[in-house]
């Protein structure tokens, strides 16, 4: 009986290493490199929720800053920086819009290919998983060349490429009273910061997200968020005390999106 009873006190306590929450230090690490289109609305955070919903607990961390380009980032060394001082699961990289377009003189894309080549190098080197986020443009014809753009240069690169733009187009017909732009109309509304963990999610996990209502405690930033370059946790209080620190997304506005995206494949 002793034996037995010894018996069942292990199995019990196997069964509980197995249910009990990962240590915080042992929760993988992802960090996301951007800018304004990363940050207002706050994808690393609406992920890093997403993620915990769906049983891949991680801590988003971000260098994000507006109107940053990847080869300012490259440059500066504050992605190297990040990476030498801590083990990253995931590195997401996210370019200024129209980078990849060359929309801001015949150099930009070139520097910006490089620049997605050699923060890929340097992420894998210290064994992190790079994936190319993308940008987005309203007008059809100039989404198509984007989608080529980036894709192209994630392949040059060989990583992953989450897609947004064409995914964007289908869902503005498919749920045309959402609002998925700031008021400004460029920067993302929350619905776009949802559309770009929901593809990450997909990305980076190969399967479909979690059902049911969402709900991401964390800087909910506009376009003045007061961010830096500095490196931040997705979830750290805001620079201005006026950010929203909270945003709840219903089952219903989830599965919509989900739908419309598998609608438009």
């Amino acid at each position: 009986m002793r034996l037995l009873h010894l018996l069942i006190l292990f199995a019990s306590a196997l069964c509980a290493s197995c249910t009990s929450p990962m240590p915080p230090d042992e929760v993988p690490h992802v960090l996301f490199v951007g800018n304004s289109l990363t940050y207002v609305g706050n994808t690393p955070a609406v992920f890093a929720a997403l993620s915990r919903r769906g049983d891949h607990p991680v801590v988003a961390e971000m260098i994000v800053e507006g109107g940053a380009t990847l080869s300012q980032r490259l440059k500066d060394g504050s992605v190297a920086r990040a990476l030498s001082a801590r083990k990253y699961s995931t590195v997401v990289l996210q370019e200024r819009g129209g980078d990849l377009l060359c929309s801001f003189g015949p150099s930009s894309c070139e520097e910006s290919r490089q620049a997605i080549a050699a923060l890929t190098a340097l992420a894998k080197s210290g064994g992190a998983k790079v994936v190319l986020l993308g940008t987005y443009q309203s007008m059809p014809r100039i989404s198509v060349a984007l989608v080529e753009a980036e894709s192209a240069a994630a392949g040059e690169a060989g990583i992953p490429y989450a897609e947004i733009s064409s995914k964007l187009q289908v869902l503005q017909k498919e749920l045309p009273e959402t609002q998925w732009f700031d008021p400004d109309g460029m920067h993302p509304s929350s619905n776009l910061a949802l559309l770009n963990a929901l593809t990450l999610f997909e990305v980076l996990y190969n399967t479909e997200p979690p059902a049911g209502t969402l709900i991401v405690r964390a800087p909910i930033y506009g376009t003045s968020s007061g961010l830096t370059s500095a490196l931040t946790r997705a979830d750290a209080p805001p620079p201005r005390s006026d950010t929203r620190l909270e945003i709840s997304y219903g089952a219903d506005e989830i599965q919509s999106i989900v739908s419309g995206i598998k609608s438009g494949s």
